[in-house]
Protein backbone atom coordinates (compact mmCIF):
# COMPACT_ATOMS: atom_id res chain seq x y z
CA UNK A 1 0.00 0.00 0.00
CA UNK A 2 1.21 3.65 -0.51
CA UNK A 3 1.02 6.61 -2.94
CA UNK A 4 2.32 5.75 -7.09
CA UNK A 5 3.14 8.90 -8.88
CA UNK A 6 1.87 8.50 -13.17
CA UNK A 7 2.06 11.49 -15.73
CA UNK A 8 -1.15 13.26 -15.68
CA UNK A 9 -1.76 13.81 -18.96
CA UNK A 10 -1.24 10.39 -20.36
CA UNK A 11 -3.53 7.45 -20.76
CA UNK A 12 -6.35 6.25 -21.35
CA UNK A 13 -8.63 9.02 -22.04
CA UNK A 14 -12.32 7.70 -20.17
CA UNK A 15 -13.54 10.95 -19.58
CA UNK A 16 -11.59 11.95 -16.03
CA UNK A 17 -9.20 14.91 -15.02
CA UNK A 18 -8.25 17.54 -17.55
CA UNK A 19 -5.36 18.21 -19.14
CA UNK A 20 -2.06 20.82 -18.14
CA UNK A 21 -3.85 23.70 -20.70
CA UNK A 22 -7.52 22.75 -19.31
CA UNK A 23 -6.27 23.19 -16.03
CA UNK A 24 -4.69 26.61 -16.68
CA UNK A 25 -8.17 27.63 -18.56
CA UNK A 26 -9.70 27.15 -15.35
CA UNK A 27 -7.41 28.89 -13.60
CA UNK A 28 -7.72 31.87 -15.51
CA UNK A 29 -11.68 31.36 -15.48
CA UNK A 30 -11.85 31.72 -11.72
CA UNK A 31 -9.10 34.16 -11.56
CA UNK A 32 -11.76 36.24 -13.79
CA UNK A 33 -14.57 34.79 -11.91
CA UNK A 34 -12.85 36.43 -8.42
CA UNK A 35 -12.02 39.67 -9.85
CA UNK A 36 -15.91 40.40 -11.19
CA UNK A 37 -17.05 38.47 -7.97
CA UNK A 38 -14.93 41.53 -5.70
CA UNK A 39 -17.04 44.13 -8.12
CA UNK A 40 -20.49 42.57 -7.46
CA UNK A 41 -20.46 41.81 -3.63
CA UNK A 42 -19.30 39.51 -0.94
CA UNK A 43 -22.83 37.72 -0.96
CA UNK A 44 -23.15 36.97 -4.76
CA UNK A 45 -19.25 35.72 -4.89
CA UNK A 46 -19.71 33.34 -1.78
CA UNK A 47 -22.96 32.09 -3.70
CA UNK A 48 -21.29 31.86 -7.16
CA UNK A 49 -17.76 29.99 -4.76
CA UNK A 50 -20.73 27.51 -3.42
CA UNK A 51 -22.30 26.86 -6.66
CA UNK A 52 -18.54 26.05 -7.94
CA UNK A 53 -17.92 23.94 -4.91
CA UNK A 54 -21.02 21.89 -5.52
CA UNK A 55 -20.46 21.16 -9.67
CA UNK A 56 -16.62 20.39 -8.32
CA UNK A 57 -17.82 17.70 -6.38
CA UNK A 58 -20.27 16.01 -8.92
CA UNK A 59 -17.69 16.17 -11.36
CA UNK A 60 -15.45 14.37 -8.81
CA UNK A 61 -18.52 11.76 -8.51
CA UNK A 62 -18.81 11.22 -11.36
CA UNK A 63 -14.90 10.63 -12.41
CA UNK A 64 -14.90 8.41 -9.60
CA UNK A 65 -17.73 5.98 -11.07
CA UNK A 66 -15.75 6.58 -14.54
CA UNK A 67 -12.66 5.25 -12.72
CA UNK A 68 -14.41 2.68 -11.30
CA UNK A 69 -16.34 1.25 -14.13
CA UNK A 70 -12.99 1.11 -16.34
CA UNK A 71 -11.65 -0.98 -13.91
CA UNK A 72 -14.59 -3.09 -13.53
CA UNK A 73 -14.23 -3.47 -18.05
CA UNK A 74 -10.68 -4.60 -17.32
CA UNK A 75 -12.19 -7.65 -15.65
CA UNK A 76 -10.68 -7.62 -12.23
CA UNK A 77 -12.25 -9.30 -9.58
CA UNK A 78 -11.93 -6.30 -6.73
CA UNK A 79 -14.31 -7.12 -3.47
CA UNK A 80 -15.69 -3.92 -2.69
CA UNK A 81 -13.97 -1.71 -5.35
CA UNK A 82 -14.49 2.11 -4.63
CA UNK A 83 -12.57 4.55 -6.03
CA UNK A 84 -12.36 8.19 -4.88
CA UNK A 85 -11.37 10.63 -7.25
CA UNK A 86 -9.88 14.22 -5.75
CA UNK A 87 -7.49 16.55 -7.42
CA UNK A 88 -5.76 14.13 -9.73
CA UNK A 89 -5.27 11.52 -6.65
CA UNK A 90 -7.63 8.46 -7.19
CA UNK A 91 -7.92 6.65 -3.75
CA UNK A 92 -8.67 2.79 -4.35
CA UNK A 93 -10.09 0.64 -1.64
CA UNK A 94 -11.34 -3.14 -2.07
CA UNK A 95 -9.77 -6.52 -1.93
CA UNK A 96 -8.16 -8.50 -4.26
CA UNK A 97 -7.05 -12.58 -3.92
CA UNK A 98 -3.41 -11.39 -5.04
CA UNK A 99 -0.54 -9.23 -5.25
CA UNK A 100 -0.71 -9.39 -8.88
CA UNK A 101 -4.08 -8.63 -9.56
CA UNK A 102 -3.54 -5.22 -6.61
CA UNK A 103 -0.35 -4.14 -9.33
CA UNK A 104 -2.55 -4.09 -12.11
CA UNK A 105 -5.28 -2.38 -10.81
CA UNK A 106 -3.02 0.35 -9.63
CA UNK A 107 -1.30 0.13 -13.03
CA UNK A 108 -5.11 0.85 -14.66
CA UNK A 109 -5.94 3.87 -12.98
CA UNK A 110 -2.58 5.11 -12.77
CA UNK A 111 -2.58 5.02 -16.67
CA UNK A 112 -5.46 7.33 -17.33
CA UNK A 113 -5.82 10.51 -18.49
CA UNK A 114 -6.09 12.89 -15.52
CA UNK A 115 -4.91 10.70 -13.10
CA UNK A 116 -2.11 12.04 -11.48
CA UNK A 117 -1.02 9.96 -7.99
CA UNK A 118 -2.97 6.58 -7.04
CA UNK A 119 -3.33 5.88 -3.48
CA UNK A 120 -3.28 2.25 -3.04
CA UNK A 121 -5.42 0.84 0.05
CA UNK A 122 -6.28 -2.76 -1.69
CA UNK A 123 -6.23 -5.23 0.33
CA UNK A 124 -4.83 -8.35 -0.88
CA UNK A 125 -7.45 -11.16 0.79
CA UNK A 126 -5.29 -13.74 3.25
CA UNK A 127 -5.20 -17.80 2.51
CA UNK A 128 -7.72 -18.05 5.19
CA UNK A 129 -10.27 -15.98 3.59
CA UNK A 130 -8.93 -17.29 0.11
CA UNK A 131 -10.04 -21.02 1.91
CA UNK A 132 -13.35 -19.46 3.43
CA UNK A 133 -14.12 -18.37 0.01
CA UNK A 134 -13.44 -21.84 -1.81
CA UNK A 135 -15.28 -24.09 0.79
CA UNK A 136 -18.41 -21.58 0.33
CA UNK A 137 -18.17 -21.71 -3.25
CA UNK A 138 -18.33 -25.43 -2.68
CA UNK A 139 -21.63 -25.38 -0.76
CA UNK A 140 -23.39 -23.39 -3.14
CA UNK A 141 -22.31 -26.60 -5.71
CA UNK A 142 -24.02 -29.12 -2.92
CA UNK A 143 -26.21 -31.32 -4.87
CA UNK A 144 -29.37 -33.28 -3.46
CA UNK A 145 -29.63 -36.59 -4.06
CA UNK A 146 -32.86 -38.85 -2.86
CA UNK A 147 -31.48 -42.40 -1.88
CA UNK A 148 -34.15 -45.25 -3.49
CA UNK A 149 -33.41 -48.73 -2.46
CA UNK A 150 -30.23 -50.71 -3.57
CA UNK A 151 -28.44 -47.43 -3.61
CA UNK A 152 -24.85 -47.65 -1.60
CA UNK A 153 -22.90 -44.65 -0.89
CA UNK A 154 -20.11 -46.27 -3.76
CA UNK A 155 -22.45 -45.91 -5.84
CA UNK A 156 -23.24 -42.09 -5.68
CA UNK A 157 -19.58 -41.63 -4.98
CA UNK A 158 -19.32 -43.55 -8.58
CA UNK A 159 -22.11 -41.19 -9.86
CA UNK A 160 -21.57 -37.74 -8.32
CA UNK A 161 -17.19 -38.11 -8.64
CA UNK A 162 -16.35 -40.69 -10.87
CA UNK A 163 -14.66 -42.02 -8.27
CA UNK A 164 -16.59 -45.27 -6.31
CA UNK A 165 -13.62 -44.50 -3.51
CA UNK A 166 -14.55 -41.35 -2.64
CA UNK A 167 -17.86 -42.26 -0.62
CA UNK A 168 -16.51 -41.48 2.53
CA UNK A 169 -16.78 -37.47 1.75
CA UNK A 170 -20.81 -38.21 1.07
CA UNK A 171 -20.71 -40.19 4.70
CA UNK A 172 -19.06 -37.18 6.41
CA UNK A 173 -21.28 -34.79 4.65
CA UNK A 174 -24.21 -36.59 5.55
CA UNK A 175 -23.51 -37.78 9.21
CA UNK A 176 -26.09 -36.14 11.09
CA UNK A 177 -28.51 -38.46 9.08
CA UNK A 178 -26.11 -41.60 8.76
CA UNK A 179 -24.81 -43.71 11.21
CA UNK A 180 -22.85 -46.10 9.37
Amino acid sequence: MGLFDFVKNAGAKIGIGKSTSEEAEEKASQAAAAAAARAEGAAAAAERQQAAERKEHLGEVKKSYELERHVKSMGFEVDDLDIKFDDGVATITGAVDDNPTRERVILTVGNTDGVGQVDDQIRVKTHVELAAEEINRQKAETKFYTVVSGDSLSKIAKEFYDDPMRYPEIFEANKPMLKD
